[in-house]
Protein backbone atom coordinates (compact mmCIF):
# COMPACT_ATOMS: atom_id res chain seq x y z
CA UNK A 1 0.00 0.00 0.00
CA UNK A 2 1.45 3.35 -1.07
CA UNK A 3 0.57 6.13 1.37
CA UNK A 4 1.39 9.80 0.89
CA UNK A 5 1.54 12.31 3.73
CA UNK A 6 1.07 15.75 2.22
CA UNK A 7 3.21 18.81 2.79
CA UNK A 8 0.90 21.03 4.85
CA UNK A 9 2.17 20.78 8.40
CA UNK A 10 5.80 20.34 7.38
CA UNK A 11 5.71 23.72 5.62
CA UNK A 12 4.20 25.36 8.71
CA UNK A 13 6.11 23.81 11.65
CA UNK A 14 9.82 23.63 12.25
CA UNK A 15 9.01 21.68 15.42
CA UNK A 16 5.62 20.81 16.88
CA UNK A 17 3.31 18.08 18.06
CA UNK A 18 1.43 17.59 14.80
CA UNK A 19 4.51 17.30 12.60
CA UNK A 20 6.10 14.96 15.15
CA UNK A 21 2.98 12.77 14.98
CA UNK A 22 3.19 12.39 11.20
CA UNK A 23 6.96 11.90 11.14
CA UNK A 24 6.54 9.16 13.77
CA UNK A 25 3.76 7.51 11.76
CA UNK A 26 5.85 7.51 8.58
CA UNK A 27 8.83 6.03 10.41
CA UNK A 28 6.83 3.27 12.10
CA UNK A 29 4.84 2.40 8.98
CA UNK A 30 8.00 2.03 6.93
CA UNK A 31 9.05 -0.81 9.21
CA UNK A 32 5.87 -2.87 8.79
CA UNK A 33 6.58 -4.13 5.28
CA UNK A 34 2.94 -3.75 4.24
CA UNK A 35 3.02 0.03 3.77
CA UNK A 36 5.23 2.24 1.62
CA UNK A 37 4.82 5.67 3.18
CA UNK A 38 6.26 8.85 1.77
CA UNK A 39 6.15 12.45 2.91
CA UNK A 40 5.74 14.62 -0.19
CA UNK A 41 6.98 18.05 0.88
CA UNK A 42 9.19 19.47 -1.87
CA UNK A 43 10.12 22.56 0.17
CA UNK A 44 9.62 22.35 3.91
CA UNK A 45 10.99 23.79 7.17
CA UNK A 46 10.50 20.78 9.43
CA UNK A 47 13.35 19.39 11.54
CA UNK A 48 11.75 16.02 12.29
CA UNK A 49 11.90 15.04 8.63
CA UNK A 50 15.70 15.31 8.80
CA UNK A 51 15.66 12.33 11.18
CA UNK A 52 13.77 10.04 8.79
CA UNK A 53 15.42 7.73 6.23
CA UNK A 54 15.98 9.75 3.09
CA UNK A 55 13.75 7.56 0.92
CA UNK A 56 10.73 8.45 3.10
CA UNK A 57 10.88 12.15 2.29
CA UNK A 58 10.40 13.57 -1.19
CA UNK A 59 11.67 17.10 -0.73
CA UNK A 60 14.23 19.11 1.16
CA UNK A 61 14.33 21.42 4.13
CA UNK A 62 15.00 25.11 3.66
CA UNK A 63 16.09 27.54 6.35
CA UNK A 64 13.20 29.70 7.51
CA UNK A 65 15.27 32.84 7.02
CA UNK A 66 15.78 32.20 3.32
CA UNK A 67 12.16 32.23 2.22
CA UNK A 68 8.90 33.15 3.89
CA UNK A 69 6.63 30.35 5.10
CA UNK A 70 3.73 31.33 2.81
CA UNK A 71 6.00 31.30 -0.23
CA UNK A 72 7.47 27.93 0.72
CA UNK A 73 4.00 26.56 1.35
CA UNK A 74 2.65 27.79 -1.99
CA UNK A 75 5.57 26.32 -3.93
CA UNK A 76 5.43 23.06 -2.01
CA UNK A 77 1.67 22.69 -2.44
CA UNK A 78 1.92 23.17 -6.19
CA UNK A 79 4.78 20.67 -6.53
CA UNK A 80 3.17 18.26 -4.06
CA UNK A 81 -0.04 18.13 -6.11
CA UNK A 82 1.95 17.30 -9.23
CA UNK A 83 4.01 14.64 -7.45
CA UNK A 84 0.91 12.99 -6.04
CA UNK A 85 -0.48 12.72 -9.56
CA UNK A 86 2.77 11.13 -10.77
CA UNK A 87 3.25 8.79 -7.80
CA UNK A 88 -0.43 7.72 -7.77
CA UNK A 89 -0.62 6.68 -4.11
CA UNK A 90 -3.30 4.34 -2.87
CA UNK A 91 -4.21 6.82 -0.15
CA UNK A 92 -3.35 10.39 0.89
CA UNK A 93 -3.26 11.40 4.56
CA UNK A 94 -3.74 15.16 4.92
CA UNK A 95 -1.59 16.66 7.66
CA UNK A 96 -3.65 19.79 8.30
CA UNK A 97 -6.75 21.73 7.28
CA UNK A 98 -5.50 24.22 4.70
CA UNK A 99 -7.88 24.59 1.71
CA UNK A 100 -5.78 22.72 -0.83
CA UNK A 101 -6.90 21.52 -4.27
CA UNK A 102 -7.20 17.78 -4.69
CA UNK A 103 -5.58 16.29 -7.79
CA UNK A 104 -7.83 14.97 -10.55
CA UNK A 105 -8.72 11.33 -9.88
CA UNK A 106 -7.39 11.74 -6.36
CA UNK A 107 -6.77 8.78 -4.10
CA UNK A 108 -8.93 8.37 -1.00
CA UNK A 109 -8.20 11.08 1.55
CA UNK A 110 -7.79 10.62 5.31
CA UNK A 111 -7.75 13.58 7.68
CA UNK A 112 -6.69 13.69 11.32
CA UNK A 113 -8.59 16.01 13.69
CA UNK A 114 -6.59 16.82 16.80
CA UNK A 115 -9.09 18.70 18.95
CA UNK A 116 -12.14 20.96 18.87
CA UNK A 117 -10.62 23.75 20.95
CA UNK A 118 -11.50 26.51 18.48
CA UNK A 119 -15.13 25.42 18.59
CA UNK A 120 -15.31 24.90 22.36
CA UNK A 121 -13.34 28.03 23.30
CA UNK A 122 -13.98 30.55 20.49
CA UNK A 123 -13.17 33.52 22.74
CA UNK A 124 -9.59 32.28 23.02
CA UNK A 125 -9.06 33.02 19.32
CA UNK A 126 -9.49 35.94 16.95
CA UNK A 127 -12.89 36.11 15.22
CA UNK A 128 -10.92 36.33 11.97
CA UNK A 129 -9.09 33.03 12.61
CA UNK A 130 -9.86 30.83 9.56
CA UNK A 131 -9.00 27.49 11.21
CA UNK A 132 -12.59 26.52 12.22
CA UNK A 133 -13.85 27.22 8.70
CA UNK A 134 -10.95 25.37 7.09
CA UNK A 135 -11.32 22.44 9.47
CA UNK A 136 -15.04 22.04 8.79
CA UNK A 137 -14.44 22.08 5.02
CA UNK A 138 -11.53 19.60 5.34
CA UNK A 139 -13.70 17.20 7.34
CA UNK A 140 -16.48 17.45 4.74
CA UNK A 141 -14.18 16.60 1.81
CA UNK A 142 -12.26 13.81 3.57
CA UNK A 143 -13.19 10.20 2.88
CA UNK A 144 -12.40 9.28 6.48
CA UNK A 145 -11.50 11.16 9.66
CA UNK A 146 -9.21 9.99 12.45
CA UNK A 147 -9.52 11.58 15.89
CA UNK A 148 -6.74 11.28 18.45
CA UNK A 149 -9.09 10.56 21.35
CA UNK A 150 -12.62 9.31 21.89
CA UNK A 151 -13.48 12.65 23.47
CA UNK A 152 -12.41 14.52 20.35
CA UNK A 153 -14.51 12.13 18.27
CA UNK A 154 -17.57 12.83 20.47
CA UNK A 155 -17.06 16.58 20.15
CA UNK A 156 -16.63 16.32 16.38
CA UNK A 157 -19.84 14.32 15.96
CA UNK A 158 -21.72 16.73 18.22
CA UNK A 159 -20.51 19.90 16.52
CA UNK A 160 -20.32 18.81 12.86
CA UNK A 161 -22.76 16.99 10.62
CA UNK A 162 -20.62 13.88 10.13
CA UNK A 163 -21.67 10.25 9.84
CA UNK A 164 -20.33 8.28 12.85
CA UNK A 165 -19.02 5.50 10.59
CA UNK A 166 -16.77 8.06 8.88
CA UNK A 167 -14.83 8.75 12.10
CA UNK A 168 -12.33 6.50 13.92
CA UNK A 169 -10.00 6.92 16.90
CA UNK A 170 -6.30 6.20 17.25
CA UNK A 171 -4.54 7.30 20.42
CA UNK A 172 -1.18 8.99 20.03
CA UNK A 173 2.14 7.63 21.17
CA UNK A 174 4.86 9.60 22.87
CA UNK A 175 8.62 9.89 22.54
CA UNK A 176 10.94 8.62 25.24
CA UNK A 177 12.72 11.61 26.75
CA UNK A 178 16.32 11.63 27.96
CA UNK A 179 17.56 14.29 30.39
CA UNK A 180 20.54 16.36 29.34
CA UNK A 181 22.44 15.06 32.38
CA UNK A 182 20.96 11.68 33.24
CA UNK A 183 22.60 11.20 36.63
CA UNK A 184 22.47 14.84 37.78
CA UNK A 185 21.70 15.09 41.52
CA UNK A 186 18.27 16.56 42.22
CA UNK A 187 19.74 19.22 44.49
CA UNK A 188 21.94 20.55 41.67
CA UNK A 189 19.08 20.60 39.16
CA UNK A 190 16.66 22.28 41.58
CA UNK A 191 19.15 25.00 42.43
CA UNK A 192 19.75 25.76 38.75
CA UNK A 193 16.07 26.06 37.86
CA UNK A 194 14.61 27.44 41.08
CA UNK A 195 17.55 29.38 42.46
CA UNK A 196 17.59 27.22 45.57
CA UNK A 197 17.45 23.56 46.54
CA UNK A 198 13.71 23.19 47.15
CA UNK A 199 11.21 20.64 45.79
CA UNK A 200 8.97 22.04 43.06
CA UNK A 201 5.71 21.48 41.23
CA UNK A 202 6.14 21.51 37.45
CA UNK A 203 3.88 23.20 34.91
CA UNK A 204 4.70 22.87 31.18
CA UNK A 205 3.74 24.90 28.12
CA UNK A 206 1.45 27.79 27.30
CA UNK A 207 -0.25 29.48 30.24
CA UNK A 208 -2.98 31.30 28.30
CA UNK A 209 -6.75 30.91 28.36
CA UNK A 210 -8.06 27.36 28.51
CA UNK A 211 -4.68 26.12 29.80
CA UNK A 212 -6.02 27.34 33.15
CA UNK A 213 -2.73 28.48 34.67
CA UNK A 214 -4.46 31.33 36.51
CA UNK A 215 -6.54 28.91 38.60
CA UNK A 216 -3.48 26.78 39.31
CA UNK A 217 -1.72 29.89 40.58
CA UNK A 218 -4.70 30.73 42.79
CA UNK A 219 -4.82 27.16 44.14
CA UNK A 220 -1.11 27.14 44.92
CA UNK A 221 -1.31 30.55 46.59
CA UNK A 222 -4.26 29.42 48.73
CA UNK A 223 -2.33 26.52 50.32
CA UNK A 224 0.06 27.45 53.12
CA UNK A 225 1.35 23.86 53.09
CA UNK A 226 2.22 23.89 49.38
CA UNK A 227 3.88 27.30 49.65
CA UNK A 228 5.94 26.18 52.62
CA UNK A 229 7.15 22.97 50.99
CA UNK A 230 7.22 23.46 47.21
CA UNK A 231 8.08 26.06 44.61
CA UNK A 232 6.18 26.28 41.31
CA UNK A 233 8.35 25.94 38.20
CA UNK A 234 6.93 26.79 34.77
CA UNK A 235 8.74 25.35 31.75
CA UNK A 236 8.19 26.95 28.34
CA UNK A 237 5.41 29.34 27.44
CA UNK A 238 7.79 32.29 27.34
CA UNK A 239 8.77 34.66 30.15
CA UNK A 240 6.00 35.85 32.44
CA UNK A 241 3.98 38.71 30.99
CA UNK A 242 3.49 41.90 32.98
CA UNK A 243 -0.04 40.81 33.91
CA UNK A 244 1.24 37.46 35.18
CA UNK A 245 3.97 39.11 37.22
CA UNK A 246 1.36 41.41 38.72
CA UNK A 247 -0.81 38.46 39.79
CA UNK A 248 2.19 36.59 41.18
CA UNK A 249 3.15 39.67 43.19
CA UNK A 250 -0.41 40.16 44.44
CA UNK A 251 -0.23 36.66 45.95
CA UNK A 252 3.20 37.33 47.44
CA UNK A 253 4.76 34.57 45.33
CA UNK A 254 7.67 36.47 43.76
CA UNK A 255 10.21 34.17 45.41
CA UNK A 256 8.24 30.96 44.87
CA UNK A 257 7.24 30.95 41.18
CA UNK A 258 9.88 30.60 38.48
CA UNK A 259 9.91 30.31 34.69
CA UNK A 260 12.49 28.54 32.53
CA UNK A 261 12.76 26.97 29.10
CA UNK A 262 15.05 25.05 26.81
CA UNK A 263 15.38 21.84 24.85
CA UNK A 264 13.47 18.58 25.20
CA UNK A 265 16.47 17.28 27.16
CA UNK A 266 16.15 20.18 29.60
CA UNK A 267 12.43 19.49 29.93
CA UNK A 268 13.16 15.83 30.62
CA UNK A 269 15.40 16.85 33.49
CA UNK A 270 12.63 19.05 34.88
CA UNK A 271 10.19 16.12 34.77
CA UNK A 272 12.66 13.75 36.39
CA UNK A 273 13.33 15.94 39.41
CA UNK A 274 9.83 17.38 39.94
CA UNK A 275 7.84 16.44 43.01
CA UNK A 276 4.68 16.54 40.88
CA UNK A 277 3.69 17.44 37.33
CA UNK A 278 0.49 19.51 37.22
CA UNK A 279 -1.73 19.74 34.13
CA UNK A 280 -4.81 21.88 34.89
CA UNK A 281 -6.03 22.41 31.30
CA UNK A 282 -9.74 22.86 30.70
CA UNK A 283 -9.54 21.04 27.36
CA UNK A 284 -7.08 18.81 25.52
CA UNK A 285 -7.53 16.81 22.34
CA UNK A 286 -5.21 14.20 23.81
CA UNK A 287 -2.52 15.37 26.23
CA UNK A 288 1.00 14.00 25.73
CA UNK A 289 2.75 15.82 28.64
CA UNK A 290 1.25 13.55 31.34
CA UNK A 291 2.68 10.52 29.49
CA UNK A 292 6.04 12.25 29.17
CA UNK A 293 6.01 12.84 32.92
CA UNK A 294 5.05 9.22 33.63
CA UNK A 295 7.87 8.01 31.37
CA UNK A 296 10.33 9.70 33.72
CA UNK A 297 8.67 8.49 36.93
CA UNK A 298 7.20 11.88 37.70
CA UNK A 299 3.79 11.64 39.42
CA UNK A 300 0.93 13.45 37.71
CA UNK A 301 -2.00 15.57 38.88
CA UNK A 302 -4.37 16.72 36.14
CA UNK A 303 -7.86 17.84 35.17
CA UNK A 304 -10.72 15.37 35.07
CA UNK A 305 -12.12 16.90 31.88
CA UNK A 306 -12.00 16.37 28.09
CA UNK A 307 -9.63 13.60 26.93
CA UNK A 308 -7.36 13.57 29.98
CA UNK A 309 -9.11 10.81 31.99
CA UNK A 310 -9.00 8.73 28.80
CA UNK A 311 -5.22 9.14 28.69
CA UNK A 312 -4.20 8.95 32.36
CA UNK A 313 -6.72 6.38 33.62
CA UNK A 314 -6.09 5.73 37.32
CA UNK A 315 -2.46 6.84 37.08
CA UNK A 316 -3.01 10.49 38.03
CA UNK A 317 -4.54 12.49 40.85
CA UNK A 318 -7.47 14.10 39.03
CA UNK A 319 -9.33 17.27 39.99
CA UNK A 320 -12.07 19.58 38.73
CA UNK A 321 -10.14 22.31 36.89
CA UNK A 322 -12.97 24.82 37.30
CA UNK A 323 -12.74 24.64 41.11
CA UNK A 324 -9.73 26.29 42.77
CA UNK A 325 -10.32 24.43 46.03
CA UNK A 326 -10.46 21.11 44.17
CA UNK A 327 -7.14 21.84 42.46
CA UNK A 328 -5.53 22.70 45.79
CA UNK A 329 -6.93 19.58 47.47
CA UNK A 330 -5.75 17.40 44.58
CA UNK A 331 -2.20 18.72 44.75
CA UNK A 332 -2.06 18.27 48.51
CA UNK A 333 -3.48 14.74 48.31
CA UNK A 334 -0.84 13.72 45.76
CA UNK A 335 2.03 15.04 47.87
CA UNK A 336 1.22 14.85 51.56
CA UNK A 337 2.27 11.22 51.99
CA UNK A 338 5.19 9.38 50.37
CA UNK A 339 2.83 6.43 49.85
CA UNK A 340 0.43 8.47 47.68
CA UNK A 341 3.23 9.80 45.51
CA UNK A 342 4.82 6.33 45.16
CA UNK A 343 1.46 4.85 44.14
CA UNK A 344 1.06 7.44 41.38
CA UNK A 345 4.54 6.69 40.07
CA UNK A 346 3.88 2.94 39.99
CA UNK A 347 0.52 3.31 38.25
CA UNK A 348 2.17 5.70 35.78
CA UNK A 349 4.69 3.04 34.84
CA UNK A 350 1.86 0.68 33.94
CA UNK A 351 -0.24 3.30 32.17
CA UNK A 352 2.51 4.58 29.88
CA UNK A 353 2.91 1.11 28.35
CA UNK A 354 -0.51 1.46 26.72
CA UNK A 355 0.68 4.23 24.40
CA UNK A 356 3.31 3.94 21.68
CA UNK A 357 3.88 5.17 18.15
CA UNK A 358 4.08 1.54 17.06
CA UNK A 359 0.52 0.91 18.26
CA UNK A 360 -0.68 4.22 16.81
CA UNK A 361 0.80 3.34 13.41
CA UNK A 362 -0.64 -0.19 13.43
CA UNK A 363 -4.14 1.07 14.22
CA UNK A 364 -3.82 3.76 11.55
CA UNK A 365 -2.79 1.18 8.94
CA UNK A 366 -5.84 -0.91 9.86
CA UNK A 367 -8.00 2.11 9.12
CA UNK A 368 -6.27 2.62 5.77
CA UNK A 369 -6.94 -0.99 4.84
CA UNK A 370 -10.60 -0.70 5.71
CA UNK A 371 -10.90 2.35 3.45
CA UNK A 372 -9.26 0.90 0.35
CA UNK A 373 -10.56 -2.60 0.93
CA UNK A 374 -7.33 -4.59 1.34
Amino acid sequence: MRVTFDCQIFCAQEFGGISRYFASLADEMSQTGSVRPQVVAPLHINRYLDRLPRDLVQGRRIETGRIAKPAARAASVFASTLLQAVRKPDLVHSTYYYPLPRPTRAAPNVLTVYDMIHERFPRAFSPADPIPRWKKAAVARADHVICISEHTRRDLLELYDVAPEKVSVTHLGYDAMVPLIEDEPAAVARKRWCGEDRPYLLYVGSRAGYKNFARLLDAYASSPWLRANFMLLCFGGGPFADAERSVIASHGLQNLVRQTGGSDAALAGCYRHAALFVYPSLYEGFGIPPLEAMSLDCPVACSNTSSLPEVVGDAAQCFDPHDTDAIRAGLEAALQTPLARAALIERGRLRRERFSWQRCAAETVDIYKSIIGT
